[in-house]
């Protein structure tokens, strides 16, 4: 691909505005850990909110999508647009609770919820596990598809992709920690943005799709592998049963509360957890998490898949896309990289404004897992099991040198990857069964410590289970990715609900009641530890105040607001009009049933600063919680 000059321009100003005011941020992250890794929680809930749109809009987030239509048609995208569920109930049920936990890391949490050895053994190695091994996984997908697009654009090698964004990358996280990340995040996601929308209006422009309509028009009268409808926004139940199931009723039915996604944790977790530890107030820790749901999900996807679809008719074969970049070595070929393939349309500028976007696509979300994951291994893993008693400069340098191993070794690693569907399958499948665990730890007082690591270590050994009868065990118990999914949602959660009512693995009674004095929870689950503090009726209010048929409604409501958006720009781009002005009436009322419910929900609030604990009852060792309720 040929730059003008005014594409380097835009280019560099684009880097520098990004990049430079981050640099302001050093001294500041210097001050110590919780500057360093959570922005010494005063981030406001637009700043969380975008930061958490532009860390899961990555550089192989577009090229995933591609993936997907080229293969299953929009429909396909159902495995990621059920875990809208998993968003708005973090909105409406944990996101106030994360804030009130007052933990730096949601690892923290397994110390103020569980008790004993147990739970420091599973801070650790969810340290490791996660920050680690599952972090670099990630970054190195990403990684991938910068080189993917690197070497369609400019015909460049892995290393020398790597060595450039690992530079950039490396030096910002290193030096200006999460409030460097969070300014860096704020400006990339609006040249994002702007970046993909050009590709999918100047692809439409093509003579191979002629505009929207010749682009409905061409692919109604086409279809896909096995003879699926590329258009379909629901999939098809009549002739593609076992489609449907895959990527429809599979994803809505167990997926998204059963399965463990980094930016999708039931309940929320990792770099979540932490713009949510990081804001000011429970309050903006709620709208960040509502804004990064309406923004993932409302506005993000149709330029993607317009480009996907588009791509359909200029590359139809594999090797249509080998003919047009001779240069490309076939391991890179897969239906993921149609997406850079179809970037060589764009005029010179806009190539300028792509490439901007591209560098900032990577950047924002390897920015975030760098200080994410750094923040486990030294405040998870080396503050607390190593070196309890150092400085706060000394813990920052050790989050520092953290940031530049993550990168050499997720940089390694992407040289072993193919695909980024790959890499997202392999994640979907190791964390099966773990989400329901996460949801109900927060609801219900006999999850103890050992739950989570029955639960990780069933999770894993079966997900290894079926890659080695993949290889090795015959043709009955090679099964369907969505069979496997669901048996190792049943065996994970049998195992560690087991786990929960062996009386000896109980969580220590006086770690549960200062859990509950501290966050609050709500509900049934808690209502022997309530009986067990004898709170009066008053403290009782201020404590368990969440009206939870409200908060139901304003779940449902969220989910049918972003839904209904989302499908409405859908078919408006089809020219499918009537039911877009539907779908647009739709999004109207639940828009204001969600704004309704909040304000509602906010008024009942009792006035507590955040993170605040609920007056103190009677000695909860002394009272003792009854062993037989639930």
């Amino acid at each position: 691909m040929q730059l003008h000059a005014i594409d380097w321009a835009i280019i560099v100003v684009s880097l520098l505005i990004c990049f430079v005011p981050a640099l302001f941020f050093g001294k500041r992250a210097a001050k110590g850990t919780a500057e360093f890794f959570a922005s010494g929680r005063s981030v406001p809930w637009w700043l969380a909110g975008i930061s958490m749109v532009a860390t899961t809009f990555s550089s192989d987030t577009p090229n995933l999508v591609t993936d997907i239509v080229r293969r299953q048609g929009v429909a396909g995208n159902w495995c990621w647009w059920a875990f809208v569920l998993t968003g708005v109930a973090t909105v409406f049920f944990y996101a106030q609770l994360w804030r009130r936990s007052g933990v730096m890391t949601d690892l923290e949490f397994y110390e103020i919820r569980y008790s004993g050895k147990a739970a420091g053994l599973v801070r650790g190695f969810r340290a490791v596990y996660l920050g680690f091994f599952f972090n670099c996984m990630i970054m190195a997908s990403v990684n991938l598809a910068a080189c993917k697009i690197a070497a369609v654009l400019f015909g460049l090698d892995r290393w020398q992709t790597l060595l450039f964004v690992g530079v950039l990358n490396v030096v910002f996280a290193a030096h200006s920690g999460l409030w460097g990340v969070l300014v860096i995040d704020s400006v990339q996601f609006f040249i994002k943005m702007s970046a993909v929308i050009a590709a999918a209006y100047f692809a439409v422009q093509l003579p191979q799709v002629g505009g929207l309509q010749g682009m409905v028009d061409k692919l109604s009268r086409l279809s896909g592998p096995g003879g699926i409808k590329y258009l379909n926004i629901l999939p098809d139940f009549t002739n593609h049963w076992n489609i449907a199931v895959a990527v429809f009723i599979m994803p809505l039915a167990v997926q998204w509360w059963a399965v463990w996604y980094p930016g999708a944790e039931p309940g929320g977790g990792s770099y979540m957890a932490q713009r949510m530890l990081a804001s000011k107030s429970e309050k903006d820790s709620l709208g960040g998490v509502l804004f990064f749901n309406v923004a993932h999900y409302c506005l993000r996807p149709w330029p993607w898949i317009i480009v996907g679809l588009c791509s359909i008719l200029v590359y139809p074969q594999l090797s249509d896309i080998q003919k047009a970049f001779p240069h490309l070595p076939p391991a890179l070929i897969g239906h993921d990289i149609a997406f850079p393939a179809m970037l060589k349309f764009l005029p010179a500028g806009w190539i300028g404004v792509m490439v901007a976007g591209l560098i900032a696509a990577n950047s924002s979300t390897i920015l975030t897992h760098l200080n994410w994951g750094a923040s486990y291994l030294v405040h998870d893993l080396y503050r607390r099991f190593f070196n309890r008693d150092a400085s706060e400069k000394h813990y920052v340098l050790m989050g520092r040198l953290a940031t530049v191993a993550l990168f050499l070794c997720a940089g390694g690693l992407t040289f072993v990857l193919d695909t980024a569907k790959d890499t997202f399958d392999i994640i979907l499948q190791v964390g099966a069964g773990t989400g329901l665990l996460y949801l109900l730890r927060w609801f219900w007082w006999r999850i103890n410590a050992w739950c989570e690591v029955v639960a990780m270590v069933s999770s894993f050994g079966i997900s290894v289970f079926w890659l080695l009868m993949k290889k090795f065990g015959p043709a009955e118990w090679q099964l369907s990715t969505d069979r496997e999914l669901l048996y190792t949602v049943a065996f994970t959660t049998v195992c560690w609900l087991a786990a929960a009512f062996i009386s000896s693995l109980n969580t220590d009674r006086q770690t549960l009641i200062d859990f509950y004095r501290k966050v609050r929870p709500f509900g049934p689950g808690w209502r022997p530890i309530q009986q067990a503090v004898q709170f009066t009726p008053e403290e009782l209010a201020a404590a368990d105040h969440t009206n939870i048929p409200l908060a139901l409604l304003g779940w449902v409501a969220g989910c049918t607001m972003i839904w209904s958006s989302l499908f409405m720009v859908g078919n408006y781009l089809y020219g499918n009009l009537k039911y877009a002005g539907i779908l647009a009436g739709v999004f109207v009322v639940s828009s204001l049933a969600v704004i309704w419910v909040i304000n509602r929900l906010w008024a009942s609030s009792p006035a507590l600063e955040a993170g605040a604990t609920a007056p103190a009852g009677p000695d909860a060792r002394a009272i003792g919680v009854p062993e037989a309720q639930e």
